[in-house]
């Protein structure tokens, strides 16, 4: 009797009669010593993967910053340089010429006249007032020449305005004083409203005079060798100054000792004009 043998299934043909189809050893590739291969398990508790919030910017937006901060780098370093030149012209301008500004003093106030009356009709108070006024300006430089246009003087005691004044223009050469003498007054008398009045009853009980500041307004121009300036308007304001109300016909003679007078500076940066 003849034996038959049956094939295995590892080379069993397929149904349509293709090539036997390779087992999961074969298909690895791990021959017959090989390991099989490890299927893949899904563990559906694992925390999927996330891009950080800066993972997909453009780098447009990181060029545009670092542009912006060297901008602003170049800016700060050419003023930082501007300002050093600024710095190193000016200590060479005043080693060389050793500027100084005007000096102002008082000399003398009297008040000629000092009339405070008040109507019994209306029972308002009127006052007129006649200072005589003296001061000097100093130019203590060496090589600066200033030249003033017309200044116009004002007699104040508190806020109460006492009297008028100007002056005509001059020039002030080096290491020069100039005398400026004017007449302040009031064209006509000015009407006091009751806090005035009160404030001003109560400074005339002093035993040191009535309180008195002067201030002059005026344009200065001002020429060193070859250059000039533009005009410049400054204020001089001049306190510390008492004179007593004239009794009869003596002035008052006012106290200037401690007279103290500053000059300020002052600029317009818009000037607006009408027709």
């Amino acid at each position: 009797m003849t034996d038959r043998v049956h094939p295995s299934s590892a080379t069993k043909p397929n149904a349509n009669g293709g090539a036997p189809a390779p087992t999961a050893a074969a298909a690895s590739g791990g021959g017959g010593g090989g390991n099989p291969a490890k299927p893949k398990v899904y563990n559906p508790n694992r925390i999927p993967y996330r891009a950080g919030p800066g993972a997909n910017l453009p780098t447009r937006r990181c060029s545009c910053r670092r542009c912006f901060c060297l901008c602003c780098f170049w800016a700060v370093l050419l003023l930082c340089i501007l300002l050093l030149l600024a710095a190193i012209l000016g200590a060479a301008f005043y080693v060389l010429y050793r500027p100084h500004h005007p000096v102002f003093s008082v000399s003398s106030l009297k008040i000629s006249q000092f009339n405070l009356t008040t109507a019994p009709s209306d029972g308002t108070t009127r006052l007129s007032t006649r200072l005589n006024l003296t001061l000097s300006a100093k130019n203590p430089d060496a090589k600066m020449i200033y030249t003033y246009d017309p200044i116009s003087l004002s007699a104040f005691s508190g806020l109460i305005l006492l009297a008028n004044g100007t002056f005509p223009s001059f020039i002030s050469n080096p290491d020069n004083i100039t005398i400026i003498h004017s007449t302040l007054s009031m064209p006509t008398p000015q009407v006091l409203d009751s806090d005035s009045f009160s404030g001003l009853k109560s400074d005339l009980k002093r035993k040191t005079g009535l309180p008195v500041k002067i201030l002059m307004d005026t344009m200065v121009l001002v020429k060193l060798e070859k250059m000039k300036s533009k005009k410049v308007g400054i204020r001089v304001t001049c306190e510390g100054i008492h004179a007593p109300i004239p009794k009869g016909r003596a002035p008052g003679l006012g106290t200037t000792s401690h007279a103290r007078c500053t000059v300020d500076l002052r600029f317009t940066l818009w000037k607006f004009s009408s027709n």
